[in-house]
């Protein structure tokens, strides 16, 4: 299945949530612009990109048996949603087990591991900074302490007008 065809799935899945779509097409797009101009392999930009789709998989059971999206439940309830999803949609081991642990650590900014990680952290996080209205000062301090590529840095300041 191409990532194409993944997103189409996934908009199925999110029955209608115009958020949660909206979101994760918006994370998808920095995630793949950030893997692009970063010089990501070919296969680790497609495993980039399927884990910037899937990542909020567990929102809508999170909301149903939290009441919120807290990021540390998402992280924990969604690894089993995300393994589902992509075994249903016939992808490699490889693939799948590289996507359920991006899934199960996309809100971890601690012991980043890989550029695969540190992409999808900061790609989620420029969306989440408008999404919820984030303040200067925690955008500042965000950029400071976790965003760490070329890319990501200059997006962020550029989106948020920082200098």
């Amino acid at each position: 299945m191409t990532v194409s065809e993944i997103i189409l799935k996934m908009i199925d899945y999110s029955a209608g949530n115009v958020h949660d779509i909206s979101h994760f097409l918006k994370v998808h797009a920095y995630a793949k612009v950030i893997g692009e101009c970063e010089g990501l392999s070919s296969d680790s930009l497609e495993i980039l990109e399927i884990a910037a789709v899937v990542h909020d998989i567990a929102c809508p059971l999170c909301r149903e048996k939290y009441g919120y999206t807290n990021g540390k439940y998402q992280e924990r309830e969604g690894e089993a949603l995300a393994e589902e999803f992509l075994r249903e949609a016939g992808l490699s081991e490889k693939v799948i087990s590289r996507v359920v642990y991006l899934v199960g650590h996309h809100h971890t900014f601690t012991d980043v591991d890989g550029l695969d990680h540190r992409i999808l952290l900061e790609a989620d996080y420029l969306v989440n900074a408008d999404e919820s209205g984030y303040s200067q000062a925690n955008i500042r301090h965000t950029l400071e302490y976790v965003y760490r590529t070329r890319t990501g840095t200059a997006l962020l300041k550029s989106v948020y007008g920082i200098e």
